[in-house]
């Protein structure tokens, strides 16, 4: 099988925790090579991935690198056994840029999420009127069949709540973003309703960082916080005008992890949160 051009962020993923493995031990691409009777090329392609590695092998290379953390070489083969076509996303490749396909397979993999915003609400929460117009105002402007196209695929990334069990989401989002009118007063208004209905189900949390707050410090662009099946999975993703940005060495998972501590320091809790948007509800 030839190597993929476009591996998934969460085949590279696999093939980047390999690579951890591998240099934890103090081992090299051609030790690798040799335990599997491949070539150097083939444990750069895997390490890279752009090649996929079969169950059998994770566990031979997880035991010729003294890696004896069960549960997290079982979630490595776990995610080796997932395919292309597998998924409902998969419906949307070479129809939306992979940076899409990418969100939504993170969302479906994750036991948690916890969201960050400032200006906008989060997709998860977002109503289709409302997803419309964030996507209508994007630069350049958008067709109308990719604005469609758009929504009806962060709509359908909803099925994390649908499903048994649902994934939790903590959203924290700034007063600002709740004040923004977004498509007017009555798109804005039915999206507030909408997220005050969906603090009401027990899988999602909404805190509000009030205007009243003189510590946290903002961050622009939207923070989403995935928690993998094993700690060493956790994954930030962060959303930005040039595009998403996955990253997932401690170091930056320590201090993503930090900032929503602090963030969470400063906002309301849910029940004064809930009363903040009802508020604005009612001036709306």
């Amino acid at each position: 099988m030839p190597p993929r051009d476009y591996p998934t962020a969460r085949q590279a993923r696999l093939g980047a925790e390999l690579r951890k493995m591998r240099e934890s031990a103090g081992k090299t691409a051609v030790d690798a090579a040799a335990l599997i009777a491949a070539d150097r090329t083939r444990i750069s392609n895997i390490e890279a991935g752009r090649l996929g590695i079969s169950e059998e092998r994770i566990r031979r290379l997880a035991t010729f690198y003294s890696c004896d953390d069960a549960a997290y070489v079982d979630a490595l083969c776990a995610m080796s056994r997932e395919h292309r076509g597998q998924f409902w996303w998969d419906e949307y490749r070479g129809i939306l840029a992979p940076a899409f396909l990418d969100i939504a397979e993170l969302e479906y993999h994750a036991t948690y999420l916890r969201s960050l915003q400032t200006v906008t609400l989060p997709g998860l929460v977002q109503t289709e009127d409302y997803m419309r117009v964030i996507f209508n105002g994007a630069t350049p402007k958008l067709p109308t069949e990719e604005v469609e196209v758009r929504t009806e695929h962060r709509m359908r990334r909803r099925i994390i709540f649908e499903r048994d069990p649902s994934t939790p989401l903590e959203a924290i989002i700034h007063e600002a973003a709740l004040r923004m009118k977004f498509g007017g007063r009555k798109v804005a208004r039915a999206q507030l309703e909408y997220l005050l209905e969906c603090t009401e189900r027990k899988n999602i949390t909404v805190r509000v960082i009030p205007f009243t707050n003189e510590t946290f410090i903002e961050t622009t662009h939207p923070v989403l916080y995935a928690g993998g099946v094993v700690p060493q999975l956790d994954t930030v993703r962060v959303d930005s005008h040039l595009g998403d940005q996955f990253m997932d060495l401690e170091t930056e998972l320590r201090k993503c992890r930090s900032l929503f501590t602090v963030a969470e320091q400063v906002s309301l809790d849910p029940d004064d949160s809930q009363q903040l948007i009802r508020g604005i509800v009612a001036e709306a």
